[in-house]
């Protein structure tokens, strides 16, 4: 299997389900924050309601989850409070160090924890060095940042050889 090839392309954050979990044996997830969970540079708590209704959730029903986000360590403690789970900002993704930081703190094994995020570069990359099963989510927006954008195009070519014709 490529470093870069998800286990797993979805469209949104929600499709986890505890039926999507089970079914691969997942116990904890470890989430991106920017056009994952939310939209890149967005504070709008109302546009969030769903997604921090989703995550308490999946944790009521004994879900482990850790924001692991590249964002600014302010930006990530302001969604943190909200979302009521633990977290870093400046991950440092791709470095599989940071994964298996997060998967400690988690307290699972790698083969039990799902990496979701919308880059393939970071966080699919990162998620399969550290042995994680690897999600795709579709981006939320397309107001990236410059880098971000050019790996998008880079994305997609990629995504295309595995079958997923979807705009990044």
């Amino acid at each position: 299997m490529s470093l870069l090839q998800p286990r797993d392309v979805i469209d949104h954050v929600t499709e986890i389900t505890p039926e999507f979990l089970r079914a691969r044996g997942l116990h904890g997830l470890l989430i991106d924050l920017d056009n994952t969970l939310i939209p890149y540079g967005s504070y709008e708590e109302r546009q969030a309601a769903g997604i921090i209704r989703w995550a308490r959730d999946l944790q009521r029903l004994g879900t482990g989850l850790y924001l692991l986000s590249n964002a600014t360590g302010r930006r990530a403690a302001y969604w943190l409070e909200r979302l009521e789970f633990n977290g870093v900002g400046l991950a440092g993704k791709p470095n599989p160090r940071a994964y298996r930081r997060a998967v400690g703190a988690l307290g699972l094994p790698p083969g039990q924890v799902g990496m979701v995020g919308d880059q393939l570069f970071t966080d699919v990359l990162g998620g399969n060095l550290a042995g994680l099963h690897t999600i795709l989510v579709r981006p939320l927006a397309n107001n990236a940042l410059p880098h971000t954008r050019l790996a998008r195009q880079l994305e997609r070519l990629v995504l295309r050889r595995y079958g997923h014709d979807w705009k990044t």
